[in-house]
């Protein structure tokens, strides 16, 4: 996923495998250090890794996180919104999270379709952390409260 340069072009751009490796044991890390981290999509038919989403919350960025990434031959398919549903619920009711943010590029429209899938709106634009801080991104979001009262409607 990380050597395509489609799926990676709001993600930081296409990753060389020693910086890709090192994104992956961060995603690892995070579950051995905060207690969790994003999970993987695995295709039920073939046993394929086809992408990674959920938590997601490193050191100065906009808020806590439930992201999602996805191989381009999984995109369409309702993986994100499922996902990042389920991974919602778990942010919400384990983790204790009030809100729950997505960090959208502006011209990343299938993005901001799934966050309006999940109910979401842009609450206020930010600059990531470094080595990112070139980036700026709308945050869409929601509280727990505005989760809860929609999750049914899912």
């Amino acid at each position: 996923m990380v050597a395509d340069e489609t799926a990676m072009r709001y993600l930081g751009g296409v990753q060389a495998r020693p910086v890709a490796w090192r994104g992956f044991l961060t995603v690892a890390g995070g579950w051995a250090m905060q207690g969790f981290g994003m999970f993987s999509v695995i295709d039920k038919s073939s046993g394929r890794w086809i992408g990674r989403l959920g938590p997601f919350k490193p050191e100065a960025w906009p808020g806590p996180e439930v992201g999602w990434s996805l191989m381009r031959d999984a995109w369409g398919k309702g993986y994100a919104t499922e996902g990042a549903a389920a991974s919602i619920d778990w942010a919400i009711d384990h983790l204790g999270w009030g809100e729950v943010i997505h960090c959208i590029d502006a011209a990343n429209a299938p993005s901001q379709a799934v966050a309006r899938r999940l109910g979401s709106s842009i609450l206020r634009q930010a600059q990531l952390p470094p080595p990112y801080e070139d980036i700026e991104v709308d945050v869409w979001g929601q509280s727990a409260s505005a989760w809860r009262s929609r999750r049914h409607a899912l």
